[in-house]
């Protein structure tokens, strides 16, 4: 949960993009004329809120409804088909909601085609037609101490909620110290000494759980209750939320329903965590409570009941685009100025698999099954999958339960620019390629002039702004990332990996800006590399340029056990990278760590820092940014 810190402005500029210069004034769009595309006429259809799928045409007087319907009739008549199209053909949304019920997907049949691209596009200006994956929830009756109740199907189940755009707050214990940290913590224990490997049991402190929790009561007041946690005892790494099986008040311990990604304690330090959905701990306003079996909500708002919009998911992704297959990919399909907004998250979250090999599939290097998302969290408000040469311009993507954009596997050229991205559920943006030495699926990707604040708010373990993991040839330049309890931007292989099996070379980070990282975890860098370019001699092939770090400091209140904060951590090798022009505020450990195997010129945490070569009127986004940040 956080504070909508960032609101788009009201004037805000209408173009964004070239690519979506047709005017929303241009010819109305005839499908018998246009389809030879001939007299220079280029196809333009309309949707509005307002509109009828039954009964528009698609023109400006006659519009559809959704974007489902544009997309069929395009497909329908092949009017992007490579034999007719002679020009792109554009699909003019105006300013609205537009709600989503079912995922919004996109396949190979939907791309550009001769050069030319089919453009979804805000016709009234960025983030103006908004599509909307959640619904109102309504129904509320009072229930007690300010708690109201509602009710839903439990076939449709939930796992995050909003209040006039504002994430809640499944109710928790201990209660936060405030709206923007996860802390503070509870700390496990080890309850018997051959337990210390265990990954399914948490053993609390004496006193940290009330007796009137225990399960075995008629209430059973813990029945829907998860964990959250840094697993792993000092290591601040990753968190997973898991529902408890049942506890054992006798032994004073709780059984976890799937194992953690580490084991609960270590020689140094329990994991940090908390509990989460149980009715005993609704007590804050914008908490809420959820009894999955019966199918009710419970809920204590910020403000007055009747005066505020709550809001519950619908779907997990609102956009997939998806081609057939690697050597079939979806192309050549822009989206230009679409709001994204309200996404779901999981029931249970786990960063990667326990151990190599649990994928349950034969690869090169099986270490990576540690690595990547399992199939079942491969997912974003936007995901790409099998595609090549999209854009997403002017977009504000925000109130994600996981992903803002994800690009999964085989992906080449994608383009996500002058967008803004905030309130996301994990990553802002996060490629992942496949497993090492198998063949480099993803690469050559623009990100350029985005700001990305608060991210990772249910996946705060392993959270940046962006997350690069197996992929080279990449640009990222004008990137303002702000407030995100791990990283903020993070470039990941494996250190068993070659170089060579690694693809994520030639990568050019520039004019970039990360501001408040590291609020709730430690042994991290708000620019972090893992396991990359591990073999002498470690040639230059990635390169950091006119970059700005502002202070790196955890939240105290987090006790964090780990080792401390940094501005740059090049960690299990991190090699092969020249750094240039950056500048590092206060931090809890070093400035920079890395290996001997990276240049460094005019890092500040270096004698002779020269700040008159640091370009501060280019770092972050550009001053023709589209939407009003602070």
């Amino acid at each position: 949960m956080s504070r909508r810190w960032i609101r788009t402005g009201t004037a805000a500029v209408v173009a964004v993009s070239a690519v979506a210069a047709v005017g929303v004034g241009a010819t109305a769009f005839d499908p018998y004329a246009a389809s030879s595309q001939s007299g220079g006429k280029c196809p333009q259809l309309y949707v509005s809120p307002d509109g009828d799928d039954d009964r528009g045409k698609g023109t400006e007087r006659k519009p559809w409804a959704s974007l489902d319907k544009a997309r069929d009739h395009i497909q329908d008549l092949g009017l992007n088909h490579e034999r007719k199209m002679r020009c792109d053909i554009v699909v003019n949304l105006a300013e609205g909601d537009y709600p989503v019920d079912e995922t919004i997907e996109f396949t190979e049949k939907d791309s550009g085609n001769n050069g030319h691209q089919v453009i979804y596009r805000s016709a009234d200006g960025p983030g103006k037609a908004n599509l909307v994956g959640a619904e109102p929830v309504t129904g509320w009756e009072p229930y007690k101490d300010g708690i109201y109740k509602t009710t839903f199907d439990p076939e449709q189940q939930f796992y995050t909620l909003f209040e006039d755009g504002e994430r809640s707050e499944l109710a928790r214990y201990p209660n936060r110290t405030s709206e923007d940290t996860q802390a503070p913590y509870l700390f496990s224990v080890l309850g018997e000494p051959e337990k210390e490997a265990v990954r399914s049991w948490l053993y609390w402190k004496d006193g940290d759980w009330d007796p009137a929790w225990d399960d075995t009561a008629d209430s059973n007041p813990l029945k829907d209750a998860q964990i959250t946690v840094w697993s792993g005892g000092s290591w601040s790494w990753f968190t997973d939320t898991i529902p408890i099986g049942g506890a054992d008040y006798r032994k004073g311990f709780a059984t976890f329903d799937y194992w953690s990604r580490y084991a609960l304690v270590n020689s140094r330090s329990g994991s940090r965590y908390y509990i989460q959905n149980a009715m005993p701990f609704l007590d804050q306003p914008g908490e809420y409570y959820v009894d999955r079996e019966a199918g009710e909500l419970y809920y204590m708002p910020r403000g007055d009941i009747d005066d505020v919009t709550i809001m519950r998911p619908t779907v997990a992704k609102l956009v997939d685009i998806k081609g057939d297959s690697p050597d079939d990919r979806a192309h050549d399909i822009t989206f230009d100025g679409l709001g994204v907004q309200y996404s779901d998250f999981v029931d249970w979250y786990r960063a990667g698999w326990i151990s190599a090999g649990d994928s349950g599939e034969v690869h090169t290097y099986p270490e990576y099954d540690r690595q990547i998302e399992m199939p079942r969290n491969r997912f974003g408000a936007v995901t790409l999958e099998n595609t090549s040469n999209i854009t997403l311009t002017g977009m504000h993507i925000r109130d994600t339960g996981f992903m803002g954009v994800y690009a999964l596997f085989a992906n080449d050229h994608l383009t996500v620019e002058d967008s803004l991205l905030e309130n996301i559920g994990a990553d802002g943006i996060k490629v992942e390629g496949g497993w090492p030495g198998e063949g480099d699926l993803t690469h050559a990707h623009t990100f350029r002039n985005l700001y990305i604040d608060h991210v990772g708010e249910l996946v705060p373990g392993d959270a940046a702004g962006i997350e690069l993991m197996g992929t080279g040839d990449n640009t990222v330049e004008h990137v303002h990332v702000k407030h995100s309890a791990r990283y903020g931007i993070s470039l990941e292989s494996r250190p068993e990996v070659i170089d060579g099996d690694q693809y994520t070379d030639n990568n050019t980070f520039r004019y970039i800006r990360i501001d408040q990282a590291g609020l709730d975890s430690g042994d991290m860098g708000a620019f972090y590399t893992y396991g990359v370019a591990n073999q002498e001699p470690h040639p230059i092939q990635n390169t950091v340029d006119q970059m700005v770090i502002g202070d790196v400091i955890p939240d105290p209140a987090g006790a964090m056990p780990d080792s401390g904060t940094r501005g740059v951590h090049m960690d299990a090798g991190g090699c092969g990278f020249a750094f240039s022009n950056i500048e590092v505020g206060k931090t809890t450990d070093q400035s920079y760590q890395s290996y001997q195997c990276n240049e460094v010129t005019n890092g500040n945490w270096e004698d002779g820092f020269d700040a008159t070569q640091m370009q501060y009127d280019q770092i972050g986004v550009t001053d023709d940014f589209p939407f009003e940040v602070e």
